[in-house]
């Protein structure tokens, strides 16, 4: 299976910059994996695409604003850091730009002196190994002075920073929003909740690597990207009895699926545990827990359409992106929705 099989043509006006309001006024593509009816609806309507029983498996990690402007210390030359992932305690992995001027033993500031950095060290891709200080705790200080590492294909300022976030957002470490769930409101599961269907929360801190593309032309040879998970005691117990109830376990975005279907894979079991997760899913991957899944529209030749692809079916889903390219849905990040149930 090649990259290019996962093309597709999408008009530049159809790549939402800014989120509609409400959240959950966006379009839903409904599609029905038991007789390939597809039903376009808003995402307020996902109410009635759930039963009494089901669950919902949510990602609760939140973004981290942590794209920062500053200068180098003994030039003044202008520098932007993007802290990727915290190694231990303010040891960072950073992407910075340029990178000609981070040389190890080179220093930073930030934020009018409020954040400082040392390169302590380069690796293999390039990202440098830095080290911060400030007064305050990092994550406070990342929120005073730090924006959102919007992905690149959004030009426009994001002008409320909550609205990169999911209503249920909590644990910190995330390079990049889990964007299907920036649909839900409070009101909305709220509603959900009192219709008996269940709600689980999973951890997976996405990295920039959701957004780098497929450079090799065999699908198969594709490296992932490491991401870590956690799955609390109370969600694997909630999607087992919800599995032994007969009911579907449906993910909301990628990264939930792929939290639920690592552990699978590793254990045999969803149970409580944490890790890091490689898993790359694309056509021919065996799903053993997913039953359902809520999605944002995906780049082309991504490995988020691969995902889709896997669960939904190679052909189908590739007309069903033709089709909303027609019906004029908004893609990416602050686009529609689809629901494959």
């Amino acid at each position: 299976m090649k990259t290019s099989d996962f093309y597709y043509d999408l008009p530049q006006e159809q790549i939402a910059q800014t989120p509609i309001e409400p959240r959950d006024h966006s379009r839903l593509m409904v599609l029905h994996k038991d007789n390939d009816i597809i039903e376009h609806k808003h995402f307020y309507d996902i109410i009635d695409c759930l039963n009494e029983g089901d669950c919902l498996i949510v990602n609760d990690s939140r973004v981290i604003p942590a794209r920062i402007y500053g200068y180098k210390e003994d030039t003044g030359a202008k520098i932007e850091f993007l802290l990727l992932k915290q190694l231990s305690g303010n040891r960072w992995e950073t992407l910075v730009k340029p990178g000609r001027k981070a040389k190890i033993g080179a220093k930073f500031i930030f934020g009018d002196g409020l954040l400082k950095a040392e390169v302590v060290d380069i690796i293999d891709d390039g990202n440098r190994i830095v080290d911060l200080t400030c007064e305050d705790n990092i994550f406070t200080t990342l929120d005073k002075i730090g924006q959102m590492p919007l992905p690149p294909y959004i030009t426009e300022k994001l002008e409320d920073q909550e609205r990169y976030q999911t209503v249920y957002s909590h644990e910190l470490g995330s390079a990049a929003a889990p964007t299907a769930g920036l649909h839900f409101t409070n009101e909305l599961l709220d509603k959900i909740r009192e219709k008996g269907v269940n709600i689980g929360y999973v951890t997976l801190h996405v990295g920039l690597g959701t957004f780098r593309p497929v450079k090799v032309d065999d699908v198969t040879k594709h490296k992932m990207h490491s991401e870590h998970y956690e799955v609390p005691k109370e969600t694997a117990e909630l999607i087992k009895a919800t599995k032994a109830n007969g009911k579907r376990v449906i993910a909301v975005g990628t990264t939930s699926c792929r939290t639920l279907e690592s552990v699978a894979a590793e254990y045999g079991e969803i149970k409580a545990c944490d890790g890091y997760t490689e898993i790359f899913i694309y056509p021919g991957f065996e799903f053993k827990v997913l039953d359902g899944l809520i999605t944002n529209f995906h780049l082309p030749e991504s490995t988020l359409i691969m995902l889709v692809s896997a669960f939904y079916g190679y052909d189908k889903t590739m007309k069903a992106y033709d089709i909303a390219v027609k019906e004029k849905y908004r893609f990416f990040s602050f686009g529609d929705a689809m629901a494959i149930l």
